[in-house]
């Protein structure tokens, strides 16, 4: 440690003079590191206590990471900039590109790190336009797309779309989502059965590596970096900009709602449902005494016909299962949309007279799960105050076809049953693997067919521990029967676990690893690599 020792007057003014100097032109982000003004103005680096906390958690409600800083950026060459900057010192910092802060497990923190808040850019120059979307066609695809910028959220796609008579046609449940965060996972939802996933239907990308490189890749230019990112955890690459595969959207939908009592049937039913021509959206999902027929996905039922199912789940050990069914149409179709459905529905064993039916338009549809950020409670409609204490221990998984007998006897019929805790929804519907591109990171099941199930816990913070042992107590039912299930949006602690969970693609995944973010970078919050581990590659 240095030793201050006294000087003459003039040259203690030449001390502070320079001290001065230094500290205007840096501002610290530890000991140890400074980042100058001409990499990053200071006035987008903060460390107030606000952001700090908002960089520190996210809507799971369960990790406490803090960074050292929070990036505002007003540009992508802000974060370029960050990037580039950590990858050529000689102890770089980790960064984290931070969307709507819907991960549930920290994935998107930093622990003494950069956070990067990239809903920043929207009020910043962009160089796709205005708005941050532009809408194109590109007459040798013979489509229309949409340029994106990877900050911003699924609601701005649709609504700018909507302005061309255009739509994407994947979707999540919840619209208030950035395109970054979900290309960078797999964005599911009731259409990917007939579209894929989202991470499916993206024609370009533009990515800041974890060198600071900004690339353009698509299948055909830069396609090892194009395929790693989608799905890759953020893992390789930070999304600044989505071309987006847009067809012409319908203006109104037919949903139904059918209930069955037998999960054979359930099953059945929704296989041939995905299998057919007819529906658009197909998403099935359980009904207990804790997990009511309505709730924060959408208020479907009237009181009357809420009643009614309830009074059927008394009579059915406490359990039910539900198919949502759409088909979408419009002025073309309106007239032979009703007998599409009656056809189909025909083909199905549901429990009869437990149908229920409505018609509304496309974006009553789509945005049926609202956005209540503003009052800081993503999914519920309650109190500030109240949503501040909520934790939501999701719990999602892929689980083979072969096995889901089995997964709902022990699963849906025994552990959950037995736990007894009011909980959120849980879901439960079938996808085509064929639907999937092999060289995404995303890793699903080696079948055919298989099923997400989503466990949406939401709970008091005192409750978590329970919701963490039902957890807990499901994987170790799924390992001890052998059930090859499969995280999505997944958590593990060790490099073991991380290496059964991408199987076959491991290699390759630490191979992209390598090549394009060498110095583990890029989303620590993931916790899959550690410098310790990567020294073996």
């Amino acid at each position: 440690m240095a030793t201050l020792i006294p000087c003459p007057n003039s040259f203690s003014n030449f001390v502070l003079l320079l001290i001065f100097v230094i500290i205007s032109n840096s501002i610290c982000i530890s000991g140890d590191i400074t980042i100058p003004n001409e990499i990053i103005s200071s006035s987008k680096l903060r460390k107030d206590p606000a952001s700090i906390a908002t960089a520190s958690n996210d809507y799971g409600n369960l990790v406490q990471e803090p960074p050292s800083l929070v990036l505002y950026p007003s540009s992508v060459d802000d974060v370029i900039n960050l990037v580039k900057f950590s990858n050529n010192i000689s102890s770089p910092f980790t960064v984290a590109a931070r969307g709507r802060g819907h991960s549930v497990r920290g994935q998107a923190t930093a622990a003494g790190g950069v956070v990067v808040e990239m809903s920043s850019l929207s009020s910043g120059d962009q160089d796709i336009s205005s708005n941050g979307i532009r809408v194109s066609w590109d007459s040798s695809l013979g489509c229309y797309y949409a340029d994106v910028g990877g900050e911003k959220m699924w609601a701005d796609v649709l609504r700018v779309g909507l302005e061309y008579g255009l739509a994407p046609v994947s979707w999540t449940d919840y619209l208030y989502l950035t395109v970054g965060g979900t290309l960078s996972n797999g964005g599911i939802s009731g259409q990917s059965f007939l579209h894929g996933p989202q991470i499916s239907n993206v024609l370009e990308l533009d990515v800041i590596t974890g060198k600071g490189d900004f690339v353009t890749c698509s299948k055909d230019v830069n396609p090892e970096l194009f395929f790693a990112v989608l799905g890759g955890l953020g893992q390789f690459g930070i999304i600044t900009r989505a071309r987006i595969v847009l067809e012409k959207a319908p203006t109104r939908v037919k949903w139904l709602r059918l209930i069955y009592s037998d999960f054979t049937i359930f099953t059945r039913d929704q296989e041939h449902l995905i299998s057919s021509n007819v529906p658009d959206y197909v998403e099935g999902s359980l009904i207990t005494d804790k997990s009511p027929p309505n709730n924060w996905r959408s208020s479907f039922y009237s009181p009357s016909h809420y009643s009614k199912i309830i009074s059927l789940l008394n009579t059915k050990q406490g359990l039910l299962y539900s198919i949502e069914v759409v088909k979408y149409y419009d002025e073309q179709t309106a007239d032979s949309v009703d007998q599409e459905i009656e056809v189909l529905m025909n083909e199905l064993s549901y429990t009869r007279g437990f149908i229920f039916k409505k018609d509304v338009g496309l974006i009553d549809f789509l945005g049926r799960v609202e956005n209540t950020d503003n009052n800081n409670n993503i999914h519920e409609k309650s109190s500030a105050k109240a949503a501040a204490s909520s934790v939501h221990p999701w719990l999602n998984l892929f689980v083979p076809k072969s096995r889901i007998l089995d997964f709902n006897a022990g699963v849906f019929v025994d552990i959950i049953a037995r736990h007894n805790h009011s909980s959120g929804p849980i879901l439960f519907y079938p996808f085509h693997r064929i639907k999937w591109d092999e060289r995404m990171s995303a890793v699903i099941p080696d079948e055919e067919i298989f099923y997400t199930l989503g466990l949406l816990h939401s709970c008091g913070a005192q409750e978590a521990g329970i919701y963490e042992e039902l957890n807990k107590e499901i994987i170790k039912f799924c390992e001890e029967n052998e059930i090859n299930i499969k995280q999505y949006l997944p958590h593990y602690k060790s490099k073991e676990d991380w290496m059964k969970h991408f199987g076959r693609k491991w290699n390759t995944f630490q191979e992209m690893k390598t090549k394009f973010d060498p110095r583990l970078i890029l989303s620590p919050g993931q916790r899959i690599f550690t410098s310790a581990d990567f020294s073996d590659i």
